[in-house]
Order: C-alpha cells, then structure tokens, then sequence
C-alpha cells in the first residue's frame, strides 16, 4: 500500500472548485480478485477492523452536537434501501471506478475506488482509493484539520485489512 498522486483521469479529479484534502492510496491486487469497483469498495468498507468502529462512535458523539449527520444516521440510510456503500452515498458508478461521498452543512466529500489495470504506469493491477474535501466554512476547515489524520490512518487501515483477510474473487464470466 503506498500514497500516491491522485488520478487525473479519476471521477473525483476536478470535483470541486477547491479542495482542502485530496489524498489517494493505491494498493496491488492478486490476479484473482475481483475488478468491479462496488464489490471492491463494499469488502473494504464492510469488513474494516474493529477500532474503527469505536473511533467512529467517539466521533459520533462529538459531531452530534454540532448538527452534523453522524455515521450511524448513514449507515441506517442504507438500511433503509438507499444506494449507498455502507455510509457512503453512490454518486456514480463506471466500468472501473465507483464515487461514494456525503454532503454536509459544513463540508462535502467525493471518495472514489478505481481499478487500474496495468499497463505502461503499473505492472500489476492496483485499486487506488481517492478522496476529495470541499469545506463551506470555518467549522469544515476546524473538522478537517482535526480528522485528517485519522481518515489517513483508517483508509490505509482498512487497505491493508482487506489485503490480510483476502480480496473477494472474479466473479466468471457468463
């Protein structure tokens, strides 16, 4: 798993008119797993360790106060048959990228999961996972800066997580 430059041609490239996070993390995949981005995305945000979930909580608690939606409020969208992954809302789906995201009062947020596959840039098939932040206002910007880099450490988490459990397999053509 390494840091890397957004992707030029990804979905969420030019999303919004400024960003105050824009990060992405490309990580290898065996020739057996999947390549469709939403049975990516969903392993990787259903299956991610334990203590994000508590982290998750603690943030819940902190972010009620202040009229933010909390990530229970999303996950219950889902539920409830909303087009979302997890607590993420799908904004788009392509053959080889699906963008996920939420708008809130304070901020909005695009994250994308693209499939690569290899070519002249990369040996080996690689999902790079994106993320673009566009703050409203102080309390977006106070937010972000306080969350940086926890969203750094669990999207690298869930990554290497998924990559220890076990990518979900191709499904066979047909």
């Amino acid at each position: 798993m390494t840091d890397v430059a957004p992707p030029p041609h990804s979905r969420v490239a030019g999303a919004y008119p400024s960003t105050d996070l824009y990060d992405a993390y490309s990580i290898e995949l065996p020739d057996e797993a999947s390549g469709d981005p939403e049975t990516l995305a969903r392993f990787v945000f259903a299956r991610s360790p334990a203590w994000i979930g508590g982290l998750m909580r603690v943030r819940d608690a902190l972010v009620a106060g202040l009229g933010l939606k909390t990530a229970r409020r999303l996950h219950r969208l889902g539920a409830n048959g909303g087009e979302r992954v997890g607590m993420f809302r799908i904004y788009e789906r392509q053959p080889s990228e699906i963008v996920l995201g939420e708008d809130d009062k304070h901020l909005d947020f695009k994250l994308s999961v693209l499939c690569q596959p290899p070519g002249e840039a990369v040996a080996r098939r690689r999902l790079i996972v994106s993320t673009a932040v566009h703050c409203h206002n102080r309390l977006g910007r106070a937010y972000i800066a306080v969350i940086a880099p926890f969203h750094r450490l669990i999207v690298r988490s869930c990554l290497r997580h998924a990559t220890r459990i076990g990518w979900p397999p191709r499904q066979p053509a047909g």
